[in-house]
């Protein structure tokens, strides 16, 4: 077992047994569940929608080299810089010479989950560099030093009271305060450091392949000033979020925001085709790209992984998923939580030390239910399973526990011997590993098969 399914199975029994972090995450998606069918209702027919969705994502996927390089090019026409980065070292490597040119000392970030798979703010940190995030959420997870808990609403763990509590002790603030007060003093304090950011960091919601452009969708619009204030605009993001047209948009902005958060529309999207022209009176001097791989063409060799790829980060599976709904998003241990992330990470991060994550469901299938882009999440796990087992990542005992319940269930004869407390004697007694974190097995003193015999003489 690997340490980091040592870590796992620690912090989801803590979690899992915390009735009132229960009750936060059970309110906050419960108030998810009832906004989402009203922004459904937009569509004439919602399942066409995430299919269309699914075969412009395929398009965009199986020919992902032809889109990355007509990105470049149309985006260098206009002055963007762009930069291949292979691993999270390289992209902070870039980052980091960027800001050196720039002599920055203050930088603004909005939300982005790829630069928390990067680990930037740390790195920034150590450069002697102040990584401030601008998003509310990610505002409130940084100033009490934890990881965004949810890939949409990264602070959805914590209640009001939680908030004025950490902004009483952090920033000196009346514990009293409200929701809309302790907005008020946040909103204060960033609008200051976009004054004084040298640099602006954003992530994309979308890389838009026929004109070069990047969107990014947000509710706050904490990005758009990221971007528009600093001198140098840098975007970090993964190459599968990759569209082809910008036309395209159409289709996945209101997908993306009724599956993400119930609205129709976001409030604040933006295209954004570099920096600023001749004749524009705002924007930033310079702006890059970075195009992050970091293990994702690890997934598109796959081709059945591949189809996770096409994963717009709307958040919905995590909402609708037993398992995160217990254990919450910092119990997987890793950036991206819930189905999806259970399905990416051992392949970004490495099968051996996360191959747990992808037993950490019931594979019920809720998640492919509700997927915006119908992700078949639930066989995607299954294969992780087969793959994991393929490698030879499972130990020999449960190996043999494996081939001698497959002997067994082939053979009628072997199934119907004994009764049942023997086998539950036998069961119980062999396989500790199976019940250690479940009740013992209780077999029926009969299996169906002798039932039915018996009760139709056959």
């Amino acid at each position: 077992m690997s340490e980091e399914s040592q870590i796992f199975i620690a912090k989801s029994t803590v979690k899992s047994a915390d009735l009132e972090h229960r009750r936060k995450i059970n309110f906050n998606i419960g108030k998810y569940n009832a906004a989402v069918p009203k922004g459904k209702e937009q569509f004439a027919n919602v399942s066409l929608a995430r299919e269309r969705a699914k075969n412009v994502k395929w398009r965009a996927i199986e020919t992902l080299d032809k889109q990355l390089e007509d990105f470049e090019l149309h985006f260098t026409k206009r002055g963007g810089k762009v930069i291949w980065a292979e691993n999270g070292d390289q992209a902070i490597e870039e980052i980091i010479k960027i800001c050196a040119a720039k002599n920055c000392k203050t930088l603004v970030k909005s939300k982005s989950m790829v630069t928390e798979e990067i680990h930037l703010n740390d790195a920034l940190e150590k450069n002697g560099i102040e990584s401030v995030e601008t998003d509310l959420g990610e505002y409130i997870q940084q100033l009490d030093g934890e990881a965004p808990y949810h890939i949409v609403t990264p602070a959805m763990h914590k209640s009001k009271e939680d908030v004025a509590k950490l902004f009483n002790k952090k920033l000196g603030t009346s514990i009293s305060l409200t929701p809309e007060e302790l907005t008020q003093v946040a909103r204060g304090i960033l609008r200051e450091k976009y004054v004084q950011a040298e640099v602006g960091v954003t992530g994309a919601n979308f890389i838009i392949s026929d004109i070069g452009g990047i969107a990014v969708t947000e509710n706050e619009g904490n990005a758009r000033l990221s971007c528009a204030f600093p001198k140098t605009h840098i975007v970090v993001v993964g190459i599968e979020k990759m569209i082809p047209s910008l036309t395209d948009l159409g289709l996945f902005w209101p997908l993306l925001s009724t599956f993400g958060t119930g609205q129709k529309i976001t409030v604040y999207n933006t295209i954004i085709t570099g920096p600023r022209q001749e004749n524009e009176s705002d924007g930033p001097e310079e702006m890059y790209v970075i195009l992050l791989d970091n293990g994702r063409t690890n997934i598109l060799k796959n081709p059945k992984q591949r189809e996770s790829l096409y994963c717009i980060r709307c958040g919905a599976c995590l909402n609708a998923c037993p398992i995160y709904k217990n254990i919450g998003g910092h119990a997987y241990g890793a950036t991206y939580s819930g189905p999806i992330g259970s399905i990416i990470t051992p392949h970004l991060q490495g099968m051996e030390e996360y191959k747990h994550l992808s037993f950490a469901s019931s594979l019920c299938g809720n998640c492919t239910e509700v997927c915006a882009v119908k992700i078949n999440l639930h066989e995607l796990l299954l294969e992780n399973r087969h793959e994991s087992v393929e490698a030879g990542l499972v130990s020999f005992s449960e190996k043999m526990a494996w081939k001698l319940w497959r002997l067994a269930s082939l053979k009628r004869g072997l199934m119907n011997a004994g009764g049942g407390n023997l086998k539950n004697k036998l069961v119980n007694g062999m396989f500790k590993g199976w019940n250690k974190n479940r009740s013992d097995l209780d077999f029926s003193q009969k299996t169906f098969n002798q039932q039915w015999k018996e009760r139709f003489k056959n």
